[in-house]
């Protein structure tokens, strides 16, 4: 049955008494846009703003009355009566989804796509049905104006994007010789859209026309660098490369997301084998390679998926669950978001719920051919919520169980590894030392394999040792592990001891490097970086760098990164028993506590220097820092060390510096609300909570339950949000913290206005500023009135809006808060644009980008970029669109922002158009 409502081409309507009579262009477009939001209220400023445009006559709300009133009429005479309702600030429309043609458009592409890539005979009939809806262009006989003409601009996209889905899906039903001549006219069209482009490289390939599949891609690289300067995307270049070869691949494989491998690698061909031959064989996804610490295990993991990465075209996901230590074991939510990030989705991006992350990680990798590498898992929880639910992408885990529960659930194969065989253990002494070293002493070579039980990571480090000795004899070496003996230090399920390797390597050491292995070993994060490594051993990081070279060198650290290194855990082990007859050991944990808390305060006061409630107070700071004032460089920096930060704050809680806990929750606040890692920021100011409420500060509890809020909204958990946030409140009132009270009206404000209870947010907001007034705190204040223009905003009220903000800009500008100044700008030009005065935002844009370029700030620079480029397009001024927008796309690629990159390039596509 047709709807009653049509808008995909000239707008009718079709009621049970026949049609309406619609005159004028006017009248269509606003019964056209009452539509399009059906069931919603549409202010009546956004409805002048899509009749009018710019330049509304002085009449336009009086004019619009009447309008309304002759549609609602005209439904009523087609026997619709009772549909067009007054709402404030509004009208509605009550009718149901399915009785306007464009919404049953939208559903029907949207569940078009729940089938593709796996049905594409399914996908095709719905798209070619939902297709069918079009009689021409959106609102064909109306005039839409400002929002109204970006709405028709909107569906033509989803128009377009949905025939692309559709010939993709007939692609995947080889249908691909008629699918070339419709490709053909629809790329002579869009002549610089990539996507159709490459579907006609692809249907001309398989249909034997090679060199014309290349002449489109030719005709696509001169058109995008005429237009916009810019080359094709990776994704067409590497299926330019594909038929070049004559073959077809879907990406570039990836192995971005691995470690390097172990230098030299030997042996194991039994086990290569069996991962080769699961990689090859049925469906079977997970596969379990296990063993004792120190065996190889993620050696060879990583060695076989350097070696396979061609095959796993979307990419290679390396996670270490560091399942070996319960205290620092990441938890099945944490697994699932590293596995995310590795897929791409962005920290803004993430789902809350551990449920919520395994239904986007199963629908994302649905279509993907990916390696996905848990290395080091504790229990089988951290492997089943990411069982594909399709054969096409692959599990390895590393592990020293056998994850028996994972076999209850789906079919497991498993590698299990013992020691190297005498042969393979000779050839990894060979590579490290020479062949011709090692054969000049076979009998010395033999022992020494013995007495390193065929470990790899005993052999590696005893060869380690041996090469920075290029003339000491084999022999002596062993004469040396003989007499230390064999003790206590065992691998798991194996007689024999490394310790006495790992104690020559240690004492072989000069003093300095071996007093900084055994201190630096009592850092309980993943990775330590060269400068908290001289902080440790309380020395320059020049000197402390000479230290850790010599540590690599021994392969007592692995760098992983340039100036970040990492111990092996049975490495660790070994270091804390050093540690442990150390009188430094506690002056030692001391100084690593106040490096993170000196790191902490000197990226606050750049990040965030309105944030000053909590000044950092470390008894001996470092006597370098790893970054100066700009912001890039200290995010750049914490982003290296963000997975050490909630390790450290829960081993500062165990070891009673309740102090330094809830100082890094506070500090690193800024951090987070950069770069986003919610779950991270809501377990560190967990911490922080619990360290103050251990020290008994009703001040300090609020202040990180306050925190403890924010990090919540963040994650957008409302509920618990506002629970904290109102004991917040309540704790600040009774110690008379007035300036604590404004923020927690604040940030109640912010959880309210998520959950759309607009006006008890707007109330809060108020209580905020009237606080902060009284309080003279006026960064508060302007945070508030830059709050209440968001809010008025979004209810339909631009003019209080504008109000606000333009009181809270005065105050920034008199402040020198540029920051904050910033925003508010962007959010006059956000104001101005919804309500169609375009030049007004395009000014206030200009202004905030001006201000976040000076500040370094390119997160929000990319954001601004991207609303000045919509709004230039609004403005018809395309020819001016196009630099801003590229602009924010190479920054949001550049910060991995991949929401931003999408609004950025969804802008770009109108200008295509």
């Amino acid at each position: 049955m047709s709807p009653w409502v049509r808008v995909l081409g000239p707008v009718t309507v079709d009621g049970p008494a026949g049609p309406a009579a619609l005159v004028g262009a006017r009248q269509r477009t606003l019964l056209a846009l009452l539509a399009l939001g059906v069931g919603t209220v549409v202010p009546r400023s956004r409805l002048v703003d899509a009749l009018w445009g710019e330049d509304p006559p002085r009449t336009a709300v009086r004019t619009l009355h009447s309008h309304v009133s002759r549609v609602r009429q005209a439904l009523e005479s087609c026997g619709l009566p009772g549909v067009l309702l007054t709402k404030e600030p509004g009208y509605q429309l009550e009718l149901p989804r399915a009785e306007v043609d464009a919404h049953r458009f939208e559903d029907g592409v949207r569940a078009a796509r729940a089938c593709l890539p796996d049905e594409p005979e399914q996908a095709a009939a719905l798209l070619t049905e939902s297709l069918a809806w079009w009689r021409g262009d959106a609102l064909a006989d109306g005039e839409p104006d400002g929002w109204g003409r970006a709405e028709t601009e909107r569906l033509a996209e989803i128009r377009l994007t949905a025939i692309e889905d559709l010939w993709d899906a007939n692609l995947r039903l080889g249908r691909h010789p008629e699918a070339v001549p419709e490709l053909e006219r629809l790329a002579t069209i869009h002549p610089t859209r990539e996507r159709l482009v490459e579907l006609l490289m692809r249907a001309l390939f398989h249909c034997g026309r090679h060199v014309d599949a290349l002449d489109r891609y030719r005709r696509l690289s001169n058109h995008l660098a005429a237009e916009f300067g810019v080359d094709p995307s990776h994704r067409v270049n590497d299926l330019h490369a594909a038929i070049l070869r004559g073959e077809l691949g879907r990406n570039t494989p990836t192995a971005a997301g691995l470690p390097p491998r172990v230098g030299h690698f030997a042996g194991r061909t039994v086990e290569l084998d069996a991962l080769r031959h699961w990689l090859a064989g049925g469906t079977t996804q997970i596969m379990v390679v296990r063993g004792s610490a120190g065996i190889g295990k993620t050696a060879l993991a990583v060695e076989w998926a350097h070696e396979v990465s061609a095959h796993f075209p979307d990419g290679i996901v390396f996670v270490d669950l560091r399942g070996h230590d319960p205290e620092t074991a990441l938890t099945p939510g944490e697994v699932i978001a590293r596995v995310l990030d590795g897929l791409g989705v962005p920290p803004d991006r993430l789902p809350v719920s551990v449920e919520q992350r395994v239904a986007h990680y199963r629908a994302l990798i649905h279509d993907r051919k990916a390696l996905i590498v848990l290395d080091n898992a504790g229990t089988a929880d951290h492997v089943l919520p990411l069982v594909p639910n399709s054969p096409h992408s692959r599990i390895l885990v590393t592990s020293r169980h056998r994850l028996a529960a994972a076999s209850a659930y789906h079919s497991v194969l498993h590698v299990e590894l013992d020691a190297l065989g005498p042969g393979d253990a000779r050839a990894l002494l060979g590579r490290v030392l020479g062949s011709e070293r090692v054969a000049a002493e076979p009998a010395a070579t033999d022992r020494l394999v013995e007495l390193c039980g065929r470990i790899p990571i005993a052999l590696r480090v005893a060869g380690a040792r041996l090469a920075g000795r290029p003339r000491q004899p084999i022999a002596e070496l062993v004469a040396e592990l003989d007499q230390g003996g064999l003790d206590a230090l065992s691998v798991d399920g194996d007689a024999r001891s490394v310790r006495t390797v790992f104690a020559s390597a240690y004492q072989a050491l000069s003093d300095p490097a071996a007093r900084m292995f055994r201190l630096v070993g009592l850092h309980p994060g993943g990775t330590v970086s060269s400068w908290l490594a001289a902080a440790i051993v309380d020395d320059t990081h020049g000197r402390g760098r000479r230290g850790v070279d010599e540590l690599a060198a021994a392969h007592l650290l692995n760098e992983v990164a340039v100036g970040r290194y990492r111990f092996h855990d049975l490495m660790r082990r070994y270091a804390v028993e050093c540690a442990a007859d150390d009188s430094e050991s506690e002056a030692a944990v001391g100084r690593l506590l106040d490096w993170y808390l000196a790191v902490a305060e000197a990226a606050n006061r750049v990040l965030d220097r309105g944030r000053d409630r909590v000044v950092a107070t470390p008894l001996h700071p470092p006597r370098e820092l790893p970054f100066g004032a700009d912001p890039d460089e200290v995010l750049a920096f914490l982003d290296g060390e963000r997975d050490n930060l909630v390790p450290v704050a829960a081993f500062a809680l165990r070891r009673g510096h309740d102090r330094v806990v809830w100082q890094l929750s506070y500090l690193f606040s800024g951090y987070f609300e950069s770069r986003g890692h919610s779950d991270s920021r809501v377990a560190i100011n967990r911490l922080g909570l619990a360290a103050a409420q251990r020290a008994g500060d009703p001040v300090v509890e609020g202040l990180m339950r306050s925190g403890l809020g924010v990090a919540h909204i963040a994650a957008r958990q409302y509920e618990a949000a506002l629970d904290h946030l109102r004991e917040a409140l309540r704790l600040m009132a009774a110690a008379g913290d007035l300036r604590g009270i404004g923020h927690a009206y604040n940030n109640l404000a912010a959880a309210l206005g998520e959950l759309g209870r607009f006006e008890e947010a707007i109330g809060a907001c108020h209580e905020a500023h009237t606080v902060h007034v009284a309080n003279s705190h006026t960064l508060g204040a302007i945070l508030a009135l830059n709050n209440l223009g968001h809010l008025y905003a979004r209810v339909g009220q631009p003019d209080e809006s504008l109000h606000h903000l333009h009181r809270g800009l005065l105050l920034a500008r008199d402040a020198d808060d540029r920051r904050l100044e910033a925003a508010i700008q962007h959010g006059i030009g956000e104001t101005h644009r919804a309500t169609g005065a375009l030049e007004a935002a395009l000014e206030a844009f200009t202004a905030a980008l001006a201000l976040r370029r000076a500040a370094g700030n390119r997160r929000y620079e990319a954001r601004t970029l991207v609303e000045l480029g919509a709004t230039l397009i609004d403005a018809g001024r395309e020819a001016e669109a196009g630099k801003p927008l590229d602009e924010a796309a190479a920054i949001a690629d550049d910060l991995s922002d991949e929401h931003t990159a999408d609004r950025a390039r969804a802008q770009l596509h109108r200008l295509s158009l």
